[in-house]
Order: C-alpha cells, then structure tokens, then sequence
C-alpha cells in the first residue's frame, strides 16, 4: 500500500482521480496536468529569482555568507519538498 505524507490510500488516490475523470472528462486531465506543470516551474523560476536577490543584497550590505546559506539552504527545502509533491502527482497521472 502507497502513502503520501498526508496519509493517503491507493483507494483513496484512485477514488479521488475516478472523481476528477468524472468532473473534467478525460480529455481535459492532460490540460490540466499542463496547467500544474507550468504553475509549479512558474514557482520555481520565482523562488530561484528570490534567492538570487536576496544573495545579492546580502553581499551588498556586506551580511556573512552564512546567513545567505542558510536562507539558500531553507529554499532548497521548500523545493524538495515540491519536487515530492508534484513527483508523486506525476507518477499518478
């Protein structure tokens, strides 16, 4: 049995994706899994646009490197943890 971190079932997922065919109709998933696609890279291009600014007022007002580390390694995070969300709504489309 497959578990998502929100504790969901394979039942669950499969009655939950049932109810999406039935809503949307089949030919409109793969538009909407390309709606998701592009939202998710928009967030990413943000979130590496942020990093780079925030790297780059650091530097100028001479802050340390490791608060911009550690700022960059809170961004990484966020990213893995998006990864894992969108790798399993990949895998299930």
């Amino acid at each position: 049995m497959i578990t998502l971190p929100l504790f969901i079932s394979g039942a669950e997922i499969g009655f939950i994706i049932f109810i999406i065919i039935m809503v949307f109709g089949a030919d409109k998933i793969p538009e909407i899994a390309r709606g998701l696609g592009k939202g998710m890279r928009t967030l990413r291009n943000a979130s590496n646009d942020i990093k780079s600014e925030i790297t780059k007022s650091a530097e100028k007002q001479g802050i340390s490197e490791d608060i911009s580390k550690d700022v960059q390694s809170e961004i990484s995070k966020i990213k893995q943890d998006l990864d894992e969300i969108t790798g399993s709504v990949k895998r299930r489309l």
